[in-house]
């Protein structure tokens, strides 16, 4: 709740109250998004190598709270907030932006430590080796999108309303002290949790250290043999409780990094090289998740800036924030989860075997497939827009265009609908896909995606803008929507996305999933099974 709290209206805030033109405040918007999805790569890596995912999301959490009590200040205190009269705001003195971002960012560090751990918390705590608790794990991440949408319902209903009627500082005081309630009742389950024991020396170093081992050994000839890479007796892993990962036979160059040179320095284990694979195997799917995630980040940026543009009155008196039209992203994807798992999972389950119905990249191509639809209708519905502007002569920034609000919502639960499939898919991918030591630096490959996406939406805005607005011409997204070209953009969009598309069924047609089915091999050796893309019933490995 505290993060759509702020995010579905930033960009609003941003113009009204900073007075930013479109192109700064929608990157602004885009680069602290950026920010609070990219810091959990360090969150995670502190969880994974060092203190656990229980105290990293403690240290962070307080973190978080302080970047929230510091921004419901910038808003409130007058001395830090800009002075309003009659709805129209002074301009913003330097120590004012500078508190405002400031308060901003710190939010992103907290976020650094809290996104990539809570979930994963949660996934810990299913016993993988109880058949029961390993059914619920499968529904596990379904849920935890749909409590997490909750939130965002109540932030993009609620909040952005009290934001722009009783006041900024109440609409960012609520979910403040809302994040203070949810950690009290967090913490007071505290003697219940299970907490997995941290088993990895240092993720980084073994995985910097495969890639250039291979090179060294470029040379030499990999053996056919797999037993005569280098590897550590079974005995050790069971010793030191950590998990061996037997050879898999994709990305066969990694596999010189094991060879036995005979020189002082010991040759990588064939566990640390298969992790690096893994990892290898995760970075190429998480490519062609990133423009995925710049068409998310049109919902808090130019779709609320479309919205400001249309007839919001719903009735005589009432007038709809168009932030709150991001409320239908979330209803949309909060009824389709329970028919997700209750009916289409079941019924594809019958006809595939899988027990997830369907494997989870092929989940993921539908999620990609739905937002290029919405990205499509967006398009179609900009040019409609264009078409009565037009028609009625509308030049002024200011204008109303007569035209509903609501001619938005298809695109709204469009990407709402494709959330099911893309955003639920991801988490859920990342997180078993991952080796066992660094699962919550793997969920950062779904948060990081989300970031960058932000990131490269916020690269492309200002080349669009600075490419069609050259040597005089009309900017596609200038600071007059009424007079600019989001169609074109919202075009472009739909082009490159559906390049991306192609290049996610290439990756997703060479990628092998992890699995957790075992064969006994001569010598006692237990040797993991790599499964393919279309057949894998996947289950999640600890």
């Amino acid at each position: 709740m505290a993060f759509y709290g702020i995010a579905s209206n930033l960009v609003n805030y941003l113009t009204t109250r900073l007075h930013e033109d479109t192109i700064s405040s929608v990157r602004n918007v885009n680069n602290w998004s950026g920010a609070v999805w990219i810091t959990p790569i360090a969150g995670a890596y502190i969880a994974d190598s060092y203190i656990g995912r229980f105290w990293t999301f403690t240290a962070s959490s307080l973190i978080y709270v302080l970047g929230m009590i510091l921004l419901t200040m910038a808003v409130t205190v007058k001395s830090l907030r800009p002075t309003c009269a009659n709805g129209v705001c002074n301009k913003a003195s330097s120590l004012q932006i500078t508190f405002f971002y400031m308060s901003l960012y710190t939010i992103a560090v907290g976020a650094g430590g809290t996104k990539p751990n809570i979930s994963t918390f949660g996934a810990d705590q299913f016993d993988n080796h109880s058949l029961e608790e390993k059914k619920q794990k499968v529904s596990f991440f379904n849920w935890w999108m749909f409590s997490s949408f909750l939130g965002a319902l109540f932030a993009t209903l609620g909040l952005v309303y009290i934001q722009e009627n009783l006041g900024w500082g109440l609409g960012y005081g609520i979910p403040t002290l809302g994040l203070l309630v949810s950690l009290l009742v967090f913490y007071i389950g505290t003697p219940f949790y299970r907490h997995k024991v941290i088993k990895s020396d240092n993720l980084a170093k073994d995985l910097v250290r495969v890639p250039i081992a291979a090179f060294k050994n470029r040379m030499l000839h990999c053996p056919n043999d797999v037993l005569e890479l280098h590897e550590l007796d079974s005995q050790y892993y069971k010793s030191t409780g950590k998990h061996q990962v037997h050879h898999t036979p994709i990305f066969r160059f990694l596999d010189k990094a094991a060879i036995k040179t005979g020189s002082r320095e010991s040759p990588c284990t064939v566990t640390k090289v298969e992790v690096a694979k893994r990892v290898l195997g995760l970075t190429l799917i998480w490519l062609v998740t990133l423009i995925p995630s710049t068409l998310w980040a049109q919902v808090n940026t130019l779709f609320v800036k479309q919205g400001t543009t249309l007839d919001r009155k719903l009735g005589s008196h009432f007038q709809i924030p168009a932030a709150s039209l991001g409320s239908f992203v979330t209803l949309s994807m909060l009824l389709s989860v329970p028919m997700y798992d209750q009916y289409f999972v079941p019924f594809m389950r019958k006809k595939t075997g899988n027990p997830r119905g369907i494997t989870i990249l092929q989940r993921l191509g539908v999620g990609f497939v739905i937002q290029i639809v919405a990205i499509a209708v967006a398009s179609a519905v900009e040019v409609k827009r264009m078409r009565v502007i037009k028609e009625f002569h509308i030049a002024s920034p200011k204008q109303v265009v007569p035209m509903s609000i609501f001619w938005l919502l298809p695109q709204y639960s469009l990407l709402g609908i494709g959330d099911v499939f893309n955003a639920i898919g991801l988490l859920e991918f990342f997180y078993d896909q991952s080796p066992e030591e660094m699962q919550s630096l793997g969920t950062t490959f779904f948060t990081s995606g989300i970031g960058l996406g932000n990131f490269l939406n916020s690269f492309l805005v200002t080349m669009v803008d600075k490419i069609t607005s050259k040597g005089g011409g009309k900017s596609w997204i200038g600071d007059n929507l009424n007079d600019s070209r989001l169609d074109y953009y919202y075009g472009f969009l739909m082009v490159i996305s559906i390049v991306n598309m192609g290049l996610f069924l290439w990756a997703a047609s060479k990628y092998v999933y992890k699995s957790d089915e075992t064969k006994e091999f001569s010598g006692g050796c237990v040797q993991m099974e790599a499964k393919a893309l279309d057949t894998s019933p996947l289950t999640i490995q600890l």
